[in-house]
């Protein structure tokens, strides 16, 4: 048994994939001194029994540059190591059924082109040629996807961790952690410092919590939300079968639920059913679990069985080698979890790949070590970052209820704005069951139950799904024109909303924000925060309140994020999370000054009352925080109200607004709104991987005065290196040219032929008569009004290729 040292310098807990991968960037990085924990052996938790596919196109970029690395080094690493990793390119088909499904494959198709990936849309002949064990009487169409591959999960960890012990790391085995060091330094700041292992403690300046399906109880040792959950996942191995060969590609059939992949001339089959079966809490799991396998249970499995027989008629008198039912994690969003834990300096993640941990191995892998090196992240990690959760979304049972539907999501057509209906509703406006009286169909984010458009009675409220225009759509269309035209409501609750105070509150918000706030008192400013890279951390508002006290106001899902920012660069402030204190209603449109004047004293004029302005009036019986700011282009005031007083006063509004068309609206409208007037929204136009200079958005920062921020030096050298020529990227403005396509976002824009961007938001302008957004362009040169205006653009909608005008500036601007 090996000896386990006083101290590292990073301790990895995880003998996995995962724990491997980290293991092995770290080294490769320069950090040798690295230790890796396994309470078994390696591999023998989840990653032994995983399929090992591995698919490189992604639904974004930043996911498929992450598995395409993966795909590179698994191929590569046997030359390496010495050791093989089992990797063959065999590439893959998908299949589709209905036309639902074939939409999504032409989709699949031009994101790959945008991807610069290989993607080919085939025939079902073509297909079976690919795969002639395969009927496809039923079958529309197809993809191929020559990137596609297989890889032997064991031999591919042991192939990292070899590469990761050359290089000077240590790895031991049969060593349970159970539980970690903590010291606070600072007065506040929590720091690790140690991991307790049940052969004695290690001392450690960063730990890895790579534990699979245990990570989120070594979480909650430490009160880190690491928000996980098993499900029983299913397959099985056939006995050899003709015509199946060692290089038979993958293949999918989602609309069965179903893959398949070859494996010593059999073929294991599996898939991810509509309806999984959760394993045991998190806080239950057994120990020892090492190379071990659940029950069988061919009554859950034969709904994908049914499907496989259907779609391989062979197997139905093929006998079967081996069931697996082995438990693999799986997380709220269907997304993993990495980086490191907000409030705990030191503590990184990387878990919860919902089945999908081998094929991003790699990866996420060398992203959580750059990270961890770095300190910060080097790529757009918001999708996959662990701080897009709450603790409120760490409660098992919750977590329990939501697993049995995220793992169907695989699968399932991936609408665009699909909602999961699992463990809903969950945190709730007090305007709720107002509105839902009113006809709202509620969407979810950050947990909220939000009003994403009103149907004309609450017996009608539903929410379809459709590639083309839905049912709701004339609802949003009457919201739209009433806030273009007269006035409306919207429930902003679900806002992120942040106190910042003290003697020092300016000074540090003065560094965090790129726009300066120095400000008077009820003034109200549009910034970024910017990262040392100079790109997008957040984007939001500041108001000043007082001498020494801000208001912050974000989006909804970035509230976790936002105040760990705010933690590690607004030192010496006090910060307030005061988001579940206070609804915020949204009035809006030409008729709000009228709405509004009829329950307040307060002169709204434009002389007294200004945009970006901001103060506390009161409102019918209510005083109220009004602010006169919009994301929707209208006349307009946020009233921020004290959750107690909300109901009283939407109702207040309702009951002197009728004659001035007063209707309640939800976020559909705000987003096709809010792209009419070319606003940016975080996590689409602005992430970490965009620059305000790329956004088109350096006006909203300080960078042409005197004040210093965090991301200045950055901006303004790339502001000045894009001054000198070359290739470059530019958030834009889009409408298509026919009246009857709906956008949704991700389609790809050519111009006269050749890719040269994506659309990153869309949706249909009622004011404009057609679907607008916002892309992103690639350009050797500068993107120009001019260059624009020239025309010769298009957008690819799911195969057909429609006209588009592009513009520096929104139809609406």
């Amino acid at each position: 048994m090996a000896d386990l040292p006083e101290r590292a310098q990073v301790v990895i807990v995880g003998g996995g994939v995962i724990g491997a991968s980290v293991a092995y960037h770290l080294t490769r990085l320069g950090w040798t001194d690295v230790l890796l924990l396994e309470q078994g052996r390696l591999s023998s938790g989840t990653t032994w029994h995983a399929a090992g596919l591995v698919g490189p196109l992604r639904a974004s970029e930043g996911g498929t540059r992450l598995v395409q690395y993966s795909a590179e080094l698994y191929a590569a690493l046997e030359a390496e190591t010495g050791l093989a990793t089992g990797y063959a390119g065999v590439g893959g088909v998908i299949v589709a059924r209905t036309e639902d499904r074939m939409i999504q494959l032409r989709r699949t198709a031009a994101n790959a082109t945008a991807y610069d990936m290989g993607c080919e849309l085939i025939s079902p002949a073509r297909a079976q040629e690919l795969w002639p064990v395969m009927q496809v009487d039923d079958v529309l169409g197809a993809v191929w996807l020559p990137g596609d591959g297989k890889v032997n999960p064991t031999d591919l960890t042991q192939s990292l961790a070899k590469g990761a012990r050359s290089r000077g790391a240590r790895i031991v085995e049969g060593c349970r952690v159970t539980g970690f060091q903590v010291v606070t330094t600072g007065g506040e700041r929590r720091s690790v410092a140690g991991v307790v292992t049940d052969r004695g403690v290690v001392a450690a300046e960063v730990v890895v919590n790579c534990a699979g399906q245990w990570a989120k109880v070594l979480g909650d040792m430490v009160g880190a939300t690491v928000p996980l959950h098993s499900a029983e996942h299913f397959y099985v191995v056939t006995d050899p079968i003709d015509g199946v060969r060692p290089d038979l590609p993958i293949m999918r059939d989602p609309d069965g639920w179903t893959y398949f992949k070859e494996e010593t001339g059999g073929l294991v089959v599996g898939g991810f059913e509509p309806e999984a079966k959760p394993w045991r809490s998190p806080d239950d799991l057994p120990y020892p679990f090492e190379f071990q396998l659940l029950e069988e249970d061919w009554e859950h499995f034969s709904v994908l069985m049914e499907q496989a027989v259907h779609r391989i008629p062979v197997l139905g008198e093929t006998g079967i080698r081996k069931f697996y039912n082995g438990p693999e994690s799986f997380t709220p969003d269907n997304q993993f979890l990495l980086g490191e834990v907000p409030g705990l300096h030191g503590y990184f993640v990387g878990a919860g790949f919902n089945s999908v941990g081998i094929a991003s191995a790699g990866g996420a892998g060398r992203a959580l070590a750059e990270w961890i090196v770095a300190g910060e992240p080097t790529t757009d990690l918001v999708g996959v970052d662990v701080r897009r959760f709450a603790p409120f979304n760490a409660n098992n049972r919750w977590l329990r209820s939501r697993v049995a539907e995220v793992l169907g999501l695989h699968y399932a057509v991936p609408w665009p704005n699909r909602e999961l209906t699992s463990a809903r509703p969950f945190r709730m406006s007090p305007l709720h069951d107002r509105l839902a009286a009113r006809g709202a169909v509620f969407g979810s984010r950050m947990g909220w139950e939000r009003p994403n458009v009103f149907a004309p009675s609450a017996g009608e409220a539903r929410l379809d799904y459709s590639w083309g225009k839905p049912s709701w759509l004339p609802w949003s269309v009457a919201e739209q024109r009433a806030t273009r035209e007269a006035v409306a409501v919207f429930d902003q609750t679900s806002f992120s909303k942040y106190v910042v105070e003290g003697l020092d509150a300016l000074d540090a918000l003065q560094w965090v924000c790129a726009a300066d706030v120095d400000v008077p008192v009820g003034h109200c400013v549009y910034t970024p925060f910017l990262n040392a890279r100079g790109t997008y951390e957040a984007d939001l508002t500041v108001t000043r309140t007082g001498e020494h006290s801000f208001l912050l106001v974000s989006s909804s899902a970035t509230t976790v994020r936002d105040l760990d920012w705010l933690a590690r660069h607004a030192r010496g402030a006090r910060v307030r999370d005061v988001t579940s204190a206070f609804a915020v209603l949204g009035v809006m449109g030409p008729a709000s000054r009228e709405l509004l004047s009829r329950v307040t004293d307060a002169d709204l004029s434009e002389a007294a009352f200004g945009f970006a302005t901001s103060r506390e009036i009161a409102l019918g019986h209510a005083v109220v925080r009004a602010t006169r700011m919009t994301y929707v282009g209208e006349l307009g005031w946020e009233l921020m109200v004290p959750v107690e007083l909300a109901a009283g006063v939407h109702d207040l509004l309702h009951e002197v607004g009728a004659d001035l068309g007063l209707v309640d609206a939800g976020y559909y409208t705000i987003e096709s709104l809010r792209l009419e007037k070319g606003y940016r929204a975080f996590g689409r136009e602005l992430t970490p991987d965009v620059s305000p200079v790329e956004a088109g958005l350096v006006f909203a920062t300080a960078l042409s005065g005197g004040k210093d921020f965090l991301g200045r030096a950055a901006v303004a050298a790339h502001r000045s290196a894009l001054a000198g020529g070359g290739p470059r990227r530019r958030v834009v403005s889009f409408t298509v040219d026919d009246p009857d396509a709906m956008l949704w976002g991700g389609e790809l824009v050519l111009h006269h032929g050749v890719p040269v961007g994506q659309v990153t938001s869309a949706a249909w302008g009622a004011t404009v008569g057609r679907s607008v957004g916002l892309a992103q362009l690639r350009h050797p040169g500068p993107v120009t009004a001019d260059h624009l205006a020239a025309g010769g653009f298009q957008v690819d909608v799911a195969g057909v290729l429609l006209g588009a005008s592009l513009g520096l500036r929104a139809p609406l601007a």
